[in-house]
């Protein structure tokens, strides 16, 4: 693992490399800082539109890199209640702050039974160490 990825304790994550930071029935969704370096410059992101309904496992938007174009794959399913359109503008922002200004979308939350599921900060730890 890279000295340098930061993982974050207080949030969740995904084996495909999102992040979910969950307050009550809201999940907070974005792709982690080693996704970030893995894909580099980040040129273009497909998100959701609000209301649509998004199912765990499934693809609910594709992100385009110098480099590589990826799915982006739901922590969770839910009804989107948010979207950060300023990423249509400036996606490389997601580079520079992907916890923070680089967030994705927000969730409503319809399964909080599977947010046990999730992967916490040690767990993912390991995982991009293989």
């Amino acid at each position: 693992m890279e000295a340098w990825v930061n993982i974050p304790v207080d949030l969740l994550y995904t084996r495909e490399h999102e992040w979910i930071r969950i307050e009550d029935k809201t999940a907070t969704i974005g792709i982690t800082d080693y996704a970030q370096g893995e894909l580099g410059d980040i040129v273009f992101v497909e998100l959701p539109s609000v209301d649509d309904t998004i199912e765990e496992a499934q693809a609910f938007g594709t992100i385009e890199a110098v480099k590589a174009v990826s799915e982006l794959f739901a922590p969770l399913s839910g009804k989107v209640i948010e979207v950060n359109n300023a990423l249509e503008d400036e996606p490389m922002v997601i580079n520079q702050d992907p916890y923070g200004e680089g967030w994705m979308i927000k969730l409503e939350i319809s399964q909080p039974d599977h947010v046990a599921e999730l992967l916490d900060a040690t767990a993912y730890k390991g995982l991009i160490a293989e």
